[in-house]
């Protein structure tokens, strides 16, 4: 087995021994993991760079990970299935999105489990580090890769700063930058944007330098760019430089594997917490994480070096079409650039041909082939769809028809949301980055769904019962529409913007290196779009295909998945990253006619709060019986509903200071 140790370094009970329900009391285990693969191994030969890894006596390359744990302190009460959540830039996700809580680095206090419901359910939750550029501070879960000595070549970082600023890392947010190989490299080129889909304009290079700030003053820097007179709000700058001696990025991918692997049949004697507790294993990602999950099933990655399946079930949540860069030299797996990697074909499960490029290619064609492939929940919210890449895992590139998922998996768009859940009051800005939009941001909680999403993947993979039928746009039924066609919708309620543009994934050339993980055309040769869209919405704006939660099915305003930026923060056509809008409807039918709004108000569809909340729990109850919902979801949904008639009484403003 790959996995060569376990160093314990944290093992103790959680909040005091308290109890999860019949799952009793939880035990977290911390520490790192050591692995040792042999690169000449044929699955691994697609990991870019493996080669070039120093290697130890016996041939094989080491690398460690960061490890963490949390399983029922009496082995008799887990339900033996472990669920590995993949690292989000290194932060835990499962308990944020599962459970509701609050995402913190090492849950201790009874807030960080939210409500409990993987604790509750006997769920083993697992972790290990697979980003070599995560730094390790902040409870942070970071890769320890070797490099690839002596390997050089061009990468390209993208900003799009909320303020101006005029210093910045050569790095997404605080992650670790490739150094630029020479501080005055003459080909290194910065271009700016002055938003998404102008032409790229070339900064002087007599106005930029590699180099930072220290006090008053600025020195040499390979990991910082500065700028004279800053980098402004809103434009999209793009930096290729030559780096070298870059760690070998996709040894992530072989930790994630091993670290399920072990955990599922390592044994005692090795070092296994877990041995003989396990008879299922499921990845989830979120986000960054759900495309690197699209990632590893695309490079067949889903068996050990004895061959034995690893994840019985996956969920990429909210990863739209897209991969990302996490097999490549001089990778950047937090990279969320359009024109990157990322958007490269193919899209859909099976086969599929692109017409314009002759390219003919398949997510799970190399698990097919080795009889690996695990069940998959496909899940997105509007704000993917929106994003212009997410119909691309059921349509054909061309945007002429339908295509479904195969029998082993599901497709599911939860209509009405943005890329996380929304909170109840709306943050005036995106706790990520800081951005803000031009309307309030989508307040929609789609966690009841995500839960209920799990129990029914886990029954299919355990106890061969169907999960309920994909549910996304469709052609065929006209619920599929060009996001372009639904702006009149939008246009008609008052003090509402729709974005100027609408951006989608195109043919991209990185150069005849790339099938073998070196870029060596930057910026890539930009081909023809590809064709892709949103949810048909009804007359008041809300998105007619996907499962429709509760805020839908008795709203009290319009929720999508796209919002565009405050003018403050420049370029306000172009749509904030992942994040969704709250349109309320008037209260009244006063208001409705005072402002011209063309939606009902909340008076007119509902005579008192509780004719609403009875409506609420009238679709809390449809969704449990469509097995899209949870039973023991209900009460909170209806209670969570109670809050927003309050807020959206007391009044939710439309354009946030």
């Amino acid at each position: 087995m790959a996995v060569t140790g376990l160093d314990i370094t944290t093992r103790e009970t959680v909040l005091a021994g308290r109890a999860f329900g019949p799952a009793g009391a939880y035990e977290k285990i911390a520490g790192i993991i050591h692995f040792a693969v042999d690169p000449g191994h044929g699955l691994h030969r697609a990991i870019t760079d493996l080669a070039l890894a120093q290697r130890r006596p016996d041939g094989r390359v080491e690398f460690w990970a960061d490890f963490y744990l949390l399983q029922p302190a009496d082995p008799a009460r887990s339900n033996r299935r472990v669920l590995l959540d993949i690292p989000n830039r290194g932060r835990k996700v499962a308990l944020g999105t599962f459970n509701s809580a609050v995402r913190v680095p090492d849950p201790s206090a009874p807030e960080d489990f939210g409500n409990g419901f993987l604790m509750r359910h006997g769920w083993t939750v697992a972790w290990c580090g697979w980003q070599p550029d995560v730094p390790r501070q902040d409870g942070l879960m970071a890769l320890g890769a070797p490099v690839a000595k002596g390997a050089t070549g061009r990468l390209r970082c993208e900003w799009r700063p909320n303020a101006r600023v005029d210093v910045l890392p050569l790095a997404d947010r605080y992650h670790i930058p490739h150094p630029a190989a020479d501080l005055y490299d003459p080909e290194a080129a910065l271009t700016v944007r002055e938003h998404a889909g102008a032409p790229a304009v070339a900064v002087p290079r007599s106005v930029w330098r590699f180099r930072r700030r220290e006090g008053w003053s600025f020195v040499p820097d390979p990991s910082h760019i500065h700028l004279a007179g800053g980098f402004e709000p809103g434009k999209i700058y793009d930096l290729v430089y030559r780096s070298q001696d870059p760690p070998v990025v996709g040894l992530g991918l072989l930790a994630v594997r091993d670290t399920a692997a072990f955990l599922r049949g390592g044994l005692a004697q090795d070092g296994n917490p877990c041995a003989g507790r396990i008879e299922r294993a499921y990845g989830f990602g979120v986000s960054q994480s759900g495309r690197f999950l699209r990632h590893f099933l695309y490079l067949g990655l889903n068996e050990d070096e004895a061959g034995r399946q690893v994840f019985d079930a996956v969920i990429p949540h909210v990863a739209g079409a897209r991969r990302g860069e996490f097999n490549m030299r001089f990778g950047q797996p937090s990279l969320n650039a359009k024109e990157s990697v990322g958007s490269l074909f193919p899209f859909t499960d099976d086969d599929q041909a692109d017409p314009v490029t002759g390219q003919r290619d398949s997510l799970l064609g190399r698990l097919r082939e080795r009889r690996t492939t695990p069940r998959i929940f496909s899940i997105n919210t509007s704000a993917e769809y929106w994003r212009g890449d997410a119909s691309l895992i059921h349509t054909d590139v061309e945007g002429h028809a339908d295509v479904a998922p195969p029998a082993d998996a599901r497709i599911y768009l939860f209509a009405g949301t943005q890329h996380n859940p929304g909170a109840l009051p709306p943050p005036a800005a995106d706790p990520n980055t800081g951005g803000r939009g031009c309307h309030p941001f989508n307040v929609v909680d789609y966690a009841p769904l995500l839960r209920a999403a799990l129990v029914n993947l886990d029954r299919w993979t355990t106890d061969g019962v169907e999960p309920p039928a994909s549910v996304f746009p469709r052609l065929a039924d006209r619920t599929a529409a060009a996001a372009e066609s639904i702006s009149a919708v939008f246009g008609a309620i008052p003090e509402t913007r729709f974005p100027d543009r609408i951006e989608r994934p195109m043919r991209l050339d990185f150069g005849a290196s790339f099938e073998q993980g070196i870029v060596s055309e930057l910026p890539p040769k930009v081909g023809a779009p590809f064709a892709t869209f949103v949810s048909a919405v009804d007359a008041d704006g809300n998105e007619v295909a996907g499962i429709r939660p509760v805020e839908l099915l008795a709203p009290l305003g319009t929720f999508t998945g796209w919002n565009p930026r405050h003018p403050s923060q420049g370029a306000p056509g172009d749509l904030m990253s992942m994040m969704g809008s709250t349109l309320p409807f008037a209260r009244t039918a006063a208001e409705r006619a005072a402002s011209c709004d063309p939606r009902p108000s909340i008076a007119e569809r509902y005579p008192s709060r509780a004719d609403y909340l009875g409506c609420v729990r009238e679709a809390a109850e449809a969704l449990v019986a469509a097995r899209h919902a949870l039973a023991e979801d209900v009460e909170a949904m209806v209670e969570r509903a109670a809050q927003q008639w309050d807020l959206f009484h007391h009044g939710l403003t439309s354009n946030p200071a």
